[in-house]
């Protein structure tokens, strides 16, 4: 039997970064699905889902996941930008590219410049006027040109890690559930604040006309909270919706995945190590009723194959809704859900679909954004 297709592990700052891309969703990304949709991908797999889950979990080829997946393991967050062809000839080499990226990243007060960070006005004068390597850049190619090595001009932000001594045991552990047990492996987490807001997404309509949402003044309905449960090896997501977080709701999502699976063998459970997870009462009902609780890392929360699908979820019933109280969005998310596993399609169908999806790509050369020269030729 073939090997099965899965990333890396991730570190913990691929995770975060991931995590945020998904959650966020497409439209916080500049409008670029394919980040999102490449991002979910590599989430999803790194939470134990199966290339074929995947693919039905973003509406994709099954071979348009396999490369995804392989290109992350060869090149990381990198592959999650298309690589687009086309464009003149450039007229720096690689050695005055290399040398207008370090000297971007570098602080200018090294350069002896008695400012705190380089405006693209300011970093192109000085590159024009460098005595040992001079660059004449205009700023509009010098733009390009960061962008082109994924230096963006941004707010500083502090930064912290997993600080979990026991992180490496708890990764492996997760690891071990999903690749020999997925079966019986489930992923718990909530998913919210849910409030009673317009929320803005994206959709079809006349160019310069985009669709409008009502704009709200008053919001007094409050928040609700998705008490969401994934199971790994059927590939469906349910939940209860709750007023707030604590142990009580937890538990009561807790045992739908045990009601799931009444036949008394174990089962795994992967969820994050909030305070309301852990509650001694939880603790004694997974003991009695042979429930392995697989706790994330501290600030590892990406580990939880569940968030792949949370970011979906906000997409398609949060993104581009107005709902007029918390009863009907409540009842459009169950709606969805029973819609979304329902289509679990025949593995035949899928097979047969992917052979054309691929053949029809074939004949147009494309892979990763990029026509294919050489099978044009």
């Amino acid at each position: 039997m073939a090997e099965r297709v899965k990333v890396r592990r991730l570190s913990p700052a691929e995770g975060e970064r991931l995590l945020r891309i998904v959650r966020r969703g497409e439209s916080k990304q500049g409008g670029n699905a394919i980040r999102w949709r490449r991002a979910t991908m590599i989430l999803a797999s790194a939470g134990g889902n199966t290339v074929p889950v995947i693919a039905r979990l973003v509406a994709a080829d099954e071979d348009t996941v396999r490369a995804v997946i392989h290109r992350f393991n060869e090149i990381g967050l990198d592959c999650l930008d298309p690589d687009w062809a086309g464009g003149r000839p450039r007229l720096l080499d690689d050695g005055h590219e290399d040398l207008v990226a370090a000297t971007a990243l570098s602080r200018p007060c090294v350069a002896g410049t008695p400012i705190t960070h380089w405006s693209v006005r300011k970093l192109a004068g000085y590159l024009r006027e460098d005595p040992d390597h001079p660059v004449r850049i205009g700023r509009e190619a010098l733009r390009t040109l960061l962008h082109r090595h994924r230096i963006t001009f941004q707010r500083t932000s502090t930064w912290k890690d997993s600080t979990d001594p026991d992180i490496e045991a708890k990764l492996e552990r997760i690891e071990e559930v999903l690749d020999q047990h997925p079966e019986r492996t489930f992923a718990f987490d909530e998913f919210g604040p849910l409030g009673i807001r317009p929320t803005p997404g994206t959709g079809w309509a006349p160019e310069r006309r985009p669709d409008r949402l009502p704009a709200t003044y008053h919001r007094t309905e409050g928040v609700t909270y998705f008490h969401g449960c994934y199971s790994v090896g059927e590939d469906t997501l349910w939940g209860i919706n709750h007023r707030r977080k604590g142990g009580v709701n937890s538990l009561t999502a807790l045992q739908s995945i045990r009601v799931h699976l009444p036949d008394g063998e174990p089962v795994y459970v992967i969820l994050d190590n909030l305070s309301a997870h852990g509650t001694p009462r939880i603790r004694r009902w997974a003991a009695r009723h042979r429930v392995e609780l697989c706790f994330t890392p501290t600030n590892a929360s990406w580990a939880n194959p569940i968030e792949a699908h949370f970011g979906v979820l906000r997409q398609f019933t949060l993104a581009n809704s107005v709902h007029p109280n918390h009863v009907v969005q409540t009842r459009r998310l169950h709606e969805y859900l029973r819609w979304r596993n329902a289509h679990a399609r025949h593995p035949d169908v899928l097979e047969a679909q992917r052979r054309e999806r691929a053949r029809i790509r074939s004949e147009k050369g494309h892979r990763w954004g990029r026509h294919d020269t050489a099978k044009a030729a």
